[in-house]
């Protein structure tokens, strides 16, 4: 039988904790109650505490109090309690969820993770879900779901459902939400992979990949997997790139493909995809080898035309689709992107093969396209050939574009010598 985990506010949502708990134990899960309410102290009371909110009749008893999840993090629910600063509270309790949750599945004590709530609540158990291996069921029902969900979700496979009324008493509505949630993750908990699944575990190779160098990327990913890799394909979206760097950190991968980098491009110019400023340094960290390459950062991203900056509405700009506007990036503009690539491929380690596309860098960089301009190209390529440190990383200049099929051939054939030499 699995454990579910059920955290939450047990000081304001106590009926709704109730109810979600015996839902789980109909369907044959043993539930783990876990308190994150900011006020009511469910722990076990020193003689100077008070509870400024009393504790709600019909509310579960924790197996795991609000006091200990505080103490997670060496914080005093007294203390918490007596500031009546929710903002503080909410980010004491989150920080302890960091620290507890992945306590918990580390000692067996449960296998997937559900919750329910509005900002707060959401902000403090998803702050624990994210610190949980990938492929554990974390599932949050919030108010929040049908917004900007990044900061909750970050770089991991929280499942958010939108609460669609808010968590605050059960009705004909909420208890709909919240049996559908359970089902869900109670679904998750019982859909052990098969062994054939486990049989068929192959060495994890990462990939970028954007429309405009699927060509190349797709033609890479059929080598290594002729090569007996499993290719782990990332969307160059900002979180995609930040995805696949938290999953080189963890060790997941024997190589990174990293052909396309051009989240640096809204990361330098301001477009609406960036990864941050520490995309390219996860393999360097980890001594992953890697191949890294410069496709689509003749573009940066924004949404519907109106949404490009004033300042750039008479730049070379290309509609993609109704929802996305690209803009060719410029020589100077690529010269710092060149900067920032090469001073973090310079930081780390592991061996590192740049490769250059000198016929175009994206589907849309080719000759007679719309974002056709070798003048932009080579401020990058010679930029790239200046900063990158000789004694570590090693240049090479392909005559070819990036969606050839010669150049994805080149650069999985490198990637394989260079695992294989690794191993």
């Amino acid at each position: 039988m699995k454990t579910l985990a059920i955290a939450g506010t047990f000081d304001t949502k106590g009926a709704e904790f109730l109810y979600v708990q015996q839902c789980a134990e109909r369907l044959g899960a043993r539930t783990l109650l876990i308190d994150t309410g900011v006020f009511a102290d469910t722990g076990t009371p020193s003689p100077a505490a008070s509870s400024p909110v009393p504790e709600r009749t019909g509310s579960p008893t924790p197996d795991i109090s609000n006091r200990d999840v505080a103490a997670a993090a060496g914080h005093d629910i007294d203390l918490i309690a007596a500031a009546h600063d929710r903002a503080a509270a909410t980010a004491a309790l989150s920080e302890g969820m960091a620290k507890l949750l992945p306590r918990l599945y580390a000692q067996g004590r449960l296998d997937g993770v559900l919750s329910l709530g509005g900002s707060g609540g959401t902000a403090i158990a998803t702050a624990g879900m994210r610190e949980l291996p990938l492929g554990v069921p974390k599932f949050m029902v919030s108010t929040m779901a049908a917004g900007d969900v990044a900061r909750y979700v970050g770089t991991s496979d929280i499942v958010m459902m939108p609460s669609i009324v808010d968590v605050a008493g059960l009705n004909k509505i909420s208890r709909t939400i919240y049996r559908n949630a359970v089902a869900a993750v109670v679904g998750m908990l019982n859909a052990d992979g098969t062994a054939e699944d486990h049989e068929q575990d192959r060495p994890l190779v990462a990939a970028t990949m954007f429309g405009v160098t699927t060509p190349c990327v797709m033609a890479a990913k059929e080598r290594l997997e002729e090569a007996g890799y499993e290719v782990l394909v990332f969307h160059a979206t900002g979180t995609g790139g930040r995805t696949m760097e938290s999953l080189i950190d963890s060790g997941a991968f024997a190589g990174v493909l990293d052909l396309t980098t051009t989240e640096w491009c809204d990361e330098v110019v301001g477009g609406i995809l960036a990864a941050g400023p520490d995309r390219c340094t996860a393999a360097g960290r980890a001594g992953t080898p890697q191949v890294v390459s410069v496709g689509a950062l003749d573009m940066v991203n924004y949404g519907p035309p109106d949404s490009v900056p004033t300042k750039f509405r008479e730049r070379n700009l290309y509609r993609h689709n109704p929802s996305v506007t690209l803009m060719r990036t410029t020589p100077e503009e690529l010269r710092e992107i060149g900067t920032r690539i090469a001073a973090n491929l310079n930081k780390g380690g592991g061996k590192t093969i740049v490769l250059l596309p000198l016929q175009g860098v994206s589907a849309l960089d080719a000759e007679g396209e719309a974002f056709w301009d070798q003048q932009a190209d080579a401020a990058l390529f010679t930029t790239l050939r200046q900063q990158l440190d000789p004694t570590r990383i090693e240049v090479r200049e392909l005559d070819l574009h990036i969606n050839n099929e010669n150049f994805a051939r080149i650069a999985a054939d490198t990637l394989i010598r260079l695992m294989r030499a690794a191993d």
